[in-house]
């Protein structure tokens, strides 16, 4: 949601130059002029009051605002997703009043700045298709095309995605290109609390198979083969065995990756009739597997396995924790859809509340220190994967 503004502000009858141009952090001083300029700036798809307000202290989001003397001339609001290296430009508006000064560049470039200090290697916008002098300016800075999106934008126009790698050197802006192509992973949603694991596996199905398209019945139908039926609360989420023997039904082939043999998700389930339930359960996954010839190696996978089985064109699907996501501590499956020498990439079936956040959810950036963290789950430290071959 990126764009140009028009203002009613009239800034000074002193000749406006670059260099005079302050960037500065916005404040709750600001929230009046930032009202205004927004209203000139989009006719639709606009930032409340309420939310522009919630941006300036948001602990989440670089809010940055361009001033001369006390007009402000532009802003740029980039927001953070937690657990990952990954900052998204959300808005950025430059009075008409001020354009042709460099001031949208000189935001963008401080936005890059600020995001890299704070541990992000990956700068990500929307732009309208149309937009060709934002386009322009995008891709001088560094950014390039990674997405399309139809209709995005509240008069239906679409919307290209561009990503800058970041990388800093004597404090000059490069762009940082030696990564490795992202391979197509279609996104889905899961739709309950407990499908995280059958949205992974779709999203993985459907990059196998470019005639199968995610779908909420599919969604339950995987749920209801392969779940634990219970877990710490709540309904069970899905055991990697019975996701394993789910996917084999829908003709691919896998294979189980299990740091440990013991029954899994026991932690916390203190009903001595629930836990031999998810024990049953178990038996009957590991010995359907075992009959139907599904391969469950006790092994504790590491990154360079990734690399391996993404090389080799295989699709993984991995259990997490979400604490280095969102500070819980809950078992959440997700489809790795990318990896190179700084980076795990994730589709995550379960976007938060925040503005727009499903597309931060796509190609996620993992730094890969973050990564070892976040792939064990639970007291003992439980990792699961899934290949995932055609």
């Amino acid at each position: 949601m990126a764009a140009e503004s028009t203002s009613k502000q009239s800034p000074t009858d002193t000749s406006i130059v670059l260099q005079n141009i302050r960037i500065e952090s916005a404040n709750i001083d600001d929230l009046t002029a930032l009202v205004a300029l927004e209203n000139q700036a989009f006719e639709g798809d606009k930032l409340s009051k309420r939310r522009l307000k919630h941006w300036i202290s948001a602990q989440n989001a670089i809010f940055i605002v361009a001033k001369h003397q006390q007009d402000i001339l532009g802003y740029a609001l980039t927001i953070l997703h937690k657990g990952s290296t990954l900052a998204r430009l959300y808005s950025l508006a430059v009075s008409p009043l001020a354009r042709g000064l460099g001031i949208a560049a000189k935001l963008i470039e401080k936005s890059e700045k600020s995001a890299y200090k704070q541990g992000r290697l990956y700068l990500r916008l929307e732009v309208a298709e149309n937009n060709q002098a934002a386009i322009s300016l995008y891709r001088k800075l560094g950014f390039e095309e990674f997405g399309f999106y139809q209709d995005y934008y509240h008069d239906h126009q679409a919307a290209l995605r561009m990503q800058k790698r970041l990388y800093f050197a004597h404090d000059s802006i490069v762009a940082f290109n030696n990564s490795q192509p992202l391979m197509a992973v279609p996104w889905y949603k899961q739709t309950t609390p407990f499908t995280c694991g059958p949205a992974a596996a779709m999203m993985a199905m459907a990059s196998l198979d470019n005639n199968y398209t995610p779908n909420q019945n599919d969604e339950l139908h995987l749920w209801r083969e392969a779940t634990t039926i219970f877990m710490t609360s709540g309904h069970g989420g899905c055991h990697p065995v019975g996701l394993a023997l789910a996917l084999q039904k829908r003709q691919f082939n896998v294979e189980v990756f299990l740091n440990q043999s013991d029954t899994l998700f026991l932690d916390g389930v203190r009903s001595k009739d629930k836990r031999a339930i998810l024990e049953l359960v178990e038996k009957d996954f590991k010995q359907r597997a075992e009959e139907q010839q599904i391969t469950v190696e006790y092994y504790g996978y590491q990154l360079q396995d990734l690399e391996t089985w993404f090389n080799q064109g295989a699709m993984i699907i991995l259990l997490i924790s979400t604490y280095q996501l969102d500070g819980t501590k809950a078992p959440h499956w997700v489809c790795v859809s990318g990896i190179d020498n700084e980076c795990v990439y994730i589709h995550d079936p379960a976007p938060t509340d925040e503005d727009d956040n499903q597309l931060n959810c796509q190609y996620m950036p993992i730094a890969r220190d973050v990564f070892c963290r976040m792939n064990r789950y639970g007291k003992n430290k439980l990792s699961c994967g899934i290949v995932v071959k055609r």
